[in-house]
């Protein structure tokens, strides 16, 4: 990755130490397997401590706050509360809360369009684009350095759907060169719990896909376009993510892997996997343990 790159993936990963808790502020939560409370946006969570940390930071999913180690706001919270706020925390200028509640949503969005078309930048086989992409990261670059008052106002949905297509045009640029000759379609659809250990969906279009709960266990997952794919509670144990694209890490953390699955380079492992063994060892163990 060229160093421009590096360095814009840096800031665009969460520095809570740097941000007001305004994910635990900003948010509205709503009561489910996710999350154990209701909650209004702009109400503190009362999980908040009076420094902006997390009471229960270590234990957030025994709590039934699993849903928060999900989030990932790809560092607009420090962008907010740093350079668009300066420093000024909503707390102590209590007149700037509401429109810094706002505006917070709005800079999460277009930072995750910022890691999109950052990783747009890297891909060798989508060069043709390349000058298109770059002048959308930065018209997106400059959207995050508006005043508050005018990011409050932006008219984001043009702007997302002007990234949309050019991510979309992209996606198909890179997946023409898998080998796979023909690449499944499975854009929005429905595959919750669905059963596919070991599916070859190289190349596949899986944007916006429901895979809560799905067994992806050893599935082939290479060059396969992941953009808003929901992977809730998916089991990755052993699948091979390879050069997928558009897969961020809070889509990781909401699923289950294990030691064998392959991710992106620019994604780390969840905590809460090293636990879970690989099927594939499971099933290992269970015939061996027929023969003993």
């Amino acid at each position: 990755m060229h160093e421009p790159q590096r360095e814009t993936r840096t800031a665009l990963r969460a520095d809570c130490a740097n941000c007001f808790a305004l994910c635990c502020v900003a948010l509205t939560l709503t009561s489910s397997s996710d999350f154990a409370i209701d909650k209004d946006a702009g109400r503190p969570c009362p999980n908040l401590q009076d420094d902006f940390s997390c009471g229960i930071h270590t234990r957030l999913r025994s709590e039934g706050f699993s849903g928060c180690t999900m989030y990932d706001c790809f560092g607009a919270g420090q962008k907010v509360s740093q350079v668009t706020y300066g420093g000024r925390d909503w707390h102590s200028f209590p007149d700037t809360a509401a429109q810094m509640f706002q505006v917070f949503p709005v800079m999460r969005q277009l930072h995750e369009l910022l890691w999109y078309l950052t990783e747009a930048l890297t891909l060798p086989s989508a060069r043709p684009l390349h000058g298109e992409i770059r002048r959308a990261l930065e018209v997106t670059k400059r959207h995050t350095e508006r005043p508050a008052v005018d990011l409050a106002e932006l008219d984001l949905a043009t702007h997302r759907e002007r990234v949309a297509g050019l991510l979309l045009r992209t996606s198909e640029l890179v997946r023409a060169t898998t080998s796979r000759r023909k690449k499944r379609n499975h854009r929005g659809a429905d595959l919750i719990g669905a059963r596919l250990p070991g599916a070859d969906l190289r190349g596949a279009d899986l944007r916006g896909a429901y895979l809560i709960a799905a067994d992806l266990s050893g599935a082939d997952l290479r060059l396969a376009d992941l953009l808003g794919a929901d992977f809730r509670d998916a089991d990755l144990s052993g699948a091979d993510l390879t050069g997928s694209l558009f897969l961020t890490q809070s889509q990781i953390t909401a699923a289950r892997g294990s030691a064998k699955t392959t991710l992106p380079a620019s994604l780390t492992r969840p905590a809460h996997w090293v636990d879970q063994p690989d099927q594939t060892d499971q099933m290992d163990r269970a015939v061996a343990g027929q023969h003993t």
